[in-house]
């Protein structure tokens, strides 16, 4: 079978489709199938053992969709099937002129994020559903529905994005819930005694990884760990907020407890979610996070606001601590409850790993390979 993968984002790019795609790739390689990748990018891809083809991003935004869409054509008519984790609207109209089937893995309301990004709403994903909007929301709301609509499938990590995407008009029997993979834990990965060591982590550390934006609201975070004496927050990630982060720290008084690592591979994330007490999550709106599986897979428990599909894999009281999205106050008690706890640490610390054994890659990316074949042109 000869796969085409799509994503919007490709290493060394930062965020869940970033680490999604390769792995993908990986595993079907493994399997004894054809990959092929298109994606953009800065700059030229590192190499892999199979093609990965980029459209610049320096292009105009009507020329990179046109060189996307056009390259996918291109590429999609020798393939057997096309497999998309981003640019939705290109993917569909490539793969659609060159008549082969594709499959969305939906990773947010994609209505919802290009209004977002043009300026259109604010709020979260769940006011947009709500709210009308004008005639540029009911436009891209429109071709949304066309996008998904005419899919071979259309994965969703959560059964809270499943449920938008039938509400969307999706069918039900083309649209399931595929969670995000568990990391493969490298077999040398040092104890987290060493990580520490290493990561230069003194005393009760938070972790978070991923896109500095709007969607992650890492200010609530912040106010959080203001309130929790002797509480230090590592951050990995870049994106547009930085600057207003680093600042609101300073304004907080917390900038010697912040440290920004910046944009980090993802073998350092999983060694910075080892070596930490706890993940942090503050998102105002999410629906699986690949961050908050990794930080389970390495046994460290998540603190988290409960967007979207957080709560499908963070267990109040049993992996980590919900509070409810938008209650900066709760976090910052569900913060300082953790570290004056320790019977309470050790027991989420113990079950996070087992609690995401059900993710494994085999399973999840073997269900995944099951339905491409199934509706691959032949």
């Amino acid at each position: 079978m000869k796969v085409l993968i799509v994503s919007g984002i490709w290493p060394p790019d930062v965020g869940g489709p970033a680490s999604h795609a390769p792995d993908v790739a990986e595993f079907l390689r493994g399997r004894g199938h054809e990959v092929e990748v298109v994606t953009t990018a800065d700059a030229p891809p590192p190499g892999r053992p199979y093609p990965v083809r980029a459209v610049p991003r320096f292009h105009r935004i009507g020329v990179r969709h046109y060189r996307g869409a056009a390259l996918i054509h291109h590429r999609a008519s020798d393939a057997d099937v096309v497999y998309t984790t981003g640019m939705f609207g290109r993917s569909a109209l490539g793969a659609t002129l060159a008549r082969t089937p594709y499959v969305v893995k939906l990773t947010a309301d994609p209505a919802f994020e290009r209004s977002r990004r043009r300026g259109l709403v604010e709020g979260d994903v769940d006011e947009f559903q709500r709210r009308r909007g004008g005639a540029g929301v009911a436009l891209l709301r429109f071709a949304r529905d066309v996008e998904l609509r005419h899919a071979a499938h259309v994965f969703t990590p959560s059964s809270y994005l499943r449920e938008l995407a039938l509400f969307w008009g999706v069918a039900p029997d083309r649209v399931s819930v595929l969670p995000n993979p568990a990391p493969v834990l490298p077999p040398g990965l040092p104890p987290r005694d060493e990580l520490r060591r290493t990561l230069a982590l003194n005393g009760a550390t938070l972790a978070f990884a991923g896109r500095l934006t709007a969607q992650k609201s890492l200010e609530r975070a912040l106010e959080a760990v203001a309130g929790a004496d002797g509480v230090h927050l590592v951050v990995a990630g870049e994106g547009p907020d930085r600057a207003q982060l680093e600042e609101r720290a300073r304004e907080l008084g917390i900038a010697d407890r912040v440290r920004f690592l910046g944009a980090q591979p993802r073998e350092r994330i999983v060694e910075l979610f080892r070596a930490s007490d706890a993940a942090i999550l503050s998102s105002s709106w999410e629906n699986f996070p690949h961050t908050v599986v990794e930080a389970l897979a390495t046994g460290t428990p998540v603190l988290a606001m409960e967007a979207g599909g957080v709560a499908e894999v963070v267990r109040d009281g049993v992996n980590g601590l919900l509070v409810p999205a938008g209650d900066t106050a709760a976090l910052g008690e569900a913060v300082r409850r953790y570290f004056g706890d320790e019977a309470l640490r050790e027991r989420l610390r113990g079950a996070a790993t087992g609690s995401v054994a059900q993710y494994s890659p085999e399973r999840v990316l073997g269900e995944l390979e099951e339905t491409l074949r199934r509706v691959a042109r032949t």
